[in-house]
């Protein structure tokens, strides 16, 4: 393992979920030389300021966190800002760092990435053999892009850029919005006012038997530290120059169903879970291959119902700033 606490490490969108837990990791791991960058800082869409900002600033490691990102409505409704923004802030980001002569950068992708329909469990080289999901087309290709640019820069110039692409997050600062949530944080609030207000029956949308894997934050971010901390020869041992980015997820699954029991648990619901089949499953499972990031000594340690219930404390004592 490489790690030289007093590098000066940059975190790009540190206020966001992952970006959080990322800061978060490296202060736990004794990083004493941490820069942050939010977009109240910086617009990540300029191309001239973000270059300037690196010529200024003297990084050593950075970890891109931003992106734009939402559930499948703001995707739909806007898949032009989605694949415009996230292609901009990636290529400004990555072609700054190599022109100031950052050696280290780790991208944050997403495992959206994959074909519709690719085999399970989704391994790395499952990437470009198939259709995406139309709903989240713009985002996927630019995150595929992402790759791409960092895989490109790597090959041409000698860089040292990796990528990491994590199945479904939860955890501190996810976000909360009753309307446009994923599943556990919908989950967690609908639970939550069920009890606050004595409702005897939470209704859940779809059969309950699709299957989802699911991976606290804080796992991540250990996952993306240990990436960014492994020697080249390791990590080149265990990627290809084309073919570079790592899963990171649990490698373990469960239903819809065992999802809404386990919260009930958590959020002390004692009422009925009711399961409105006339709603749409969605995909019927989607779970990653990790074996390529187990090979590189990580594998995570954060029970399902250990993460929920860390999320839903979270929740609890922040709710008023989650996001609606």
């Amino acid at each position: 393992m490489v790690s030289n606490l007093t590098e000066k490490v940059l975190v790009i969108g540190h206020r966001g979920m992952v970006g959080s837990a990322i800061l978060r990791r490296l202060y736990l791991q004794g990083y004493t030389n941490i820069l942050t960058l939010g977009r109240d800082d910086l617009d990540l869409l300029d191309q001239s300021a973000v270059k300037a900002y690196f010529q200024d600033s003297a990084v050593d490691q950075v970890y891109l966190a931003a992106a734009k990102v939402g559930g499948i409505h703001a995707n739909n409704v806007y898949p032009a800002d989605f694949i415009y923004q996230n292609l901009m802030i990636q290529a400004n980001v990555i072609d700054a760092a190599h022109r100031a002569d950052v050696q280290k950068l780790l991208f944050l992708g997403s495992s959206c990435i994959y074909p519709k329909l690719a085999v399970q469990p989704m391994a790395e080289d499952s990437l470009l053999t198939g259709v995406l999901e139309p709903t989240n087309e713009p985002y996927a290709i630019a995150k595929i892009a992402g790759i791409k640019l960092c895989e490109s820069y790597n090959r041409q110039y000698g860089r040292d850029y990796r990528s990491v692409m994590p199945t479904n997050l939860y955890g501190p600062h996810d976000n909360y919005h009753p309307d446009n949530s994923h599943v556990i944080p919908a989950l967690l609030r609908r639970f939550h006012d069920a009890v606050a207000h004595d409702v005897e029956e939470v209704v859940i949308w779809g059969s309950g038997n699709p299957m989802r894997e699911f991976l606290h934050v804080d796992d991540m971010a250990a996952a993306s530290v240990h990436v960014m901390e492994l020697d080249a020869h390791a990590y080149q041992q265990n990627t290809q120059p084309m073919l570079s980015h790592i899963n990171v997820g649990t490698g373990v699954d469960c239903t819809i169903r065992e999802l809404a029991q386990t919260i009930a648990k958590v959020t002390g619901f004692k009422g009925v879970l009711s399961f409105d089949v006339s709603k749409p499953d969605g995909t019927h499972r989607k779970l990653m291959d990790v074996s390529r990031l187990k090979s590189m000594g990580w594998q995570a340690s954060i029970t399902l119902e250990d993460g929920l219930n860390d999320a839903y404390q979270w929740f609890v004592a922040n709710r008023l700033d989650a996001r609606g």
